[in-house]
């Protein structure tokens, strides 16, 4: 695999690192390590990123970052369970659907997940 030009790290600002990294381990198992009270570096085994403490968590506006799922009602359920609000619920588009979430510190991600005909 070329390493050259892919994304490499995504980081992301958040109001309480701690209880993003709880947040994401506790609904995916990711990996993590503390680097102080303001920053928090996790993997989910195949990218890294971290967790920076920042005094707004990112804009609703910003980049938006989307995790695939096999099941969105499923996720959609464990999101809320762990502390999560839905910011918009599941909706259709062109080859697939997904919802959106702000997590326990306010920043907004999405699950979408293809199409029937498009996962075979």
């Amino acid at each position: 695999m070329n390493l050259e030009k892919r994304i490499d790290y995504v980081e992301i600002p958040v109001t309480d690192p701690a209880c993003a990294r709880d947040f994401f381990v506790a609904l995916f198992g990711w990996s993590s390590q503390e680097w102080g009270a303001d920053y928090i570096s996790f993997s989910d085994g195949r990218l890294a990123g971290g967790f920076r403490r920042s005094d707004e968590p990112a804009p609703s506006t910003g980049v938006l970052i989307v995790f695939y799922s096999e099941n969105l009602e499923r996720d959609r359920e464990r999101v809320v369970e762990l502390g999560a609000t839905i910011s918009q619920d599941i909706f259709s588009f062109p080859g697939g659907q997904r919802f959106h979430f702000t997590d326990p510190v306010g920043t907004e991600y999405a699950f979408w997940s293809a199409a029937e005909a498009e996962k075979e």
